[in-house]
């Protein structure tokens, strides 16, 4: 059962709950923005029955325990809200007295259920599809377009032709996409709430029969429909700032992966590299001064 079904799922089965299967329905239709942060006993002590029963309500649902039905509940947040219900639903979570640690405990976690998504075959393929493709198309807009400038920054460095697709409209997007062909592999990044403008050039891709990459949040994303390699990674999205280090971290290990596959082409192009950078100043480089024992720029 896909998680954002569970407002769906119990609509169609509220005539067959009990008294007080029914007033957790109503609270969790009503409230989902709170109730997705409450523990089963407090649920219940909410709503007014026993922890038991919202175990059993969770399960009557089809899921698998109480964490379960949390997680489904944490979907209708990250796809259904808009920026301001999210931010006030940031501040209710949040310690005031400690922000900063709040914060980078829910990147913390994120990182961890990035990796439990992880499937290490499919990431493989992701990167033998890569490779084998005569060009890459990189497509990522509005909050993932960082993610997106960040891989295809990367990927320059390993692989003979990547394409960056950077544009503010519709059209110009399928014009800097004219060319995909079947020889082709495209990477399409969105997260929720999605963005239409890369289902659309998904789409595009897929009917021009190249290979599709789609880096989103589960199996169920609209970009993941027409891929033929889902990588999956978590993103917290309940404040006005996206929170992007799982699928950061995600794409990290797609580019280790490539590399390694590439150790060779690598090591020439940043040898290379290294003497373009110092022979055009790229870096500042930093010396120690042995007397004064500071460090200076030079």
């Amino acid at each position: 059962m896909k998680q954002d079904d569970v407002l769906i799922r119990i609509r169609t089965m509220y005539p067959t709950f009990s008294k007080g299967q029914k007033l957790l329905a109503d609270y969790i239709t009503d409230h989902y923005d709170k109730a997705v942060y409450l523990t089963a006993a407090k649920l219940g002590s909410v709503v007014g029955v026993s922890e038991s029963t919202v175990v059993r309500f969770a399960s009557e649902l089809g899921y698998d325990g109480y964490p379960g039905l949390q997680r489904a509940i944490s979907e209708i947040i990250r796809t259904r809200l808009t920026t301001l219900q999210k931010m006030e639903v940031s501040r209710s979570r949040m310690d005031e007295n400690h922000p900063m640690i709040s914060i980078m405990n829910d990147d913390i976690a994120n990182i961890k259920e990035t990796m439990s998504l992880l499937d290490e075959d499919t990431l493989k393929k992701s990167a033998d599809m890569i490779l084998k493709a005569k060009t890459v198309y990189v497509l990522g807009v509005r909050s993932s377009a960082p993610l997106a400038f960040f891989l295809g920054y990367y990927l320059n460095f390993l692989l003979d032709d990547v394409h960056q697709i950077s544009t503010n409209t519709f059209s110009e997007t399928f014009e800097q996409m004219m060319k995909v062909s079947p020889q082709d592999c495209v990477i399409g990044i969105s997260f929720p709430r999605y963005s239409k403008r890369t289902v659309k050039a998904m789409e595009f891709a897929k009917n021009r029969q190249a290979s599709v990459i789609a880096v989103t949040d589960s199996d169920q994303s609209p970009i993941a429909a027409c891929a033929d390699c889902v990588l999956k990674a978590y993103t917290d999205m309940a404040s006005m700032v996206d929170s992007l280090v799982g699928p950061m971290s995600l794409l990290n290990a797609l580019l280790v992966l490539l590399s390694e596959k590439r150790t060779e082409v690598v090591e020439q192009r940043f040898d290379l590299l290294e003497g373009i950078w110092k022979d055009y100043d790229v870096y500042e480089t930093m010396t120690e001064d042995q007397d004064s024992n500071k460090v200076i720029l030079s």
